[in-house]
């Protein structure tokens, strides 16, 4: 019984994190009802305790270890970076998270918030990037992906313009069309596969560019559902702050990996 689960256990959860064979419909589960009682959980016993409120500076103050945690996974790709499971996904979610919260705890203690947070972040940002800059082999890779990500924001832009939503969830939406530029000059443009075993399919069959409809109906849904499910605005500004680094994690990792491996 128990050979039986750890073989389930090694190949649906450890052999993916080392191999890049991708999620599948069990970790695929198992980490999205992590996540879900990680953003409630943290925000209960964290953020409320600590008195942080849940506007843009909390948004800026996590975004440079969203930055360093994307970057480290992506020099691990590279191969800069040994693998190891707690840089690997999904732990560095775990890591990151365990790094910055002493940040924000001594921020909301000494009243200095979001200096410390900011500061702790910037510092490993700027360390991980300059693995990133020295061990780089093409920029091309990002030029294409701020090409298309310029463009979708413009187009963003005008749809919040004509027709304004929340404005904190203007910045996951960003942050989604910046991973989707970056998948899609992964996948079309290098020939990369998703490893995500639903948009596998989906874009085996409809191509890459279909990540842009394909995302936008997906967060047009996730929008009204968190509004009619989490009718406490503190709350509800917390979950768009986890879409925020659910987006902006492999919009920074993608382009920052093809950096390092596209001679």
């Amino acid at each position: 019984m128990l050979e039986s689960l750890w073989s389930f256990i090694n190949q649906y959860f450890i052999e993916p994190m080392y191999t890049r064979s991708g999620y599948n419909p069990y970790n695929t589960l198992v980490y999205a009802l992590l996540l879900g009682f990680g953003i409630i959980y943290s925000y209960r016993y964290i953020i409320k305790p600590l008195k942080i409120k849940v506007d843009e500076r909390l948004f800026l103050a996590v975004t440079p270890m969203v930055v360093f945690g994307a970057t480290v996974r992506a020099l691990v790709d590279g191969g800069v970076l040994p693998k190891n499971p707690l840089i690997l996904t999904p732990g560095i979610f775990f890591t990151a998270f365990v790094l910055i919260v002493p940040a924000l705890i001594a921020d909301a203690k000494l009243k200095t918030y979001p200096k410390i947070t900011v500061a702790w972040g910037t510092a490993l940002a700027l360390w991980a990037n300059y693995l990133l800059v020295t061990n780089a082999k093409s920029w091309e890779p990002y030029e294409l992906t701020l090409i298309h990500t310029a463009v979708s924001f413009l187009a963003v832009f005008a749809f919040y313009r004509w027709r304004p939503f929340e404005r904190l969830y203007l910045y996951p939406v960003l942050a989604h069309y910046f991973d989707i530029a970056s998948t899609v000059v992964a996948i079309h443009f290098y020939g990369y596969r998703e490893v995500h075993w639903l948009e596998n399919i989906l874009v085996t069959h409809l191509g890459a560019y279909f990540y842009y409809p394909w995302i936008t109906f997906i967060l047009v849904i996730v929008y009204y559902g968190l509004k009619y499910l989490v009718p406490d605005e503190e709350e509800r500004y917390f979950w768009y702050l986890a879409i925020y680094i659910l987006g902006l994690g492999p919009a920074i990792r993608d382009p920052a990996q093809l950096v390092l491996q596209i001679g």
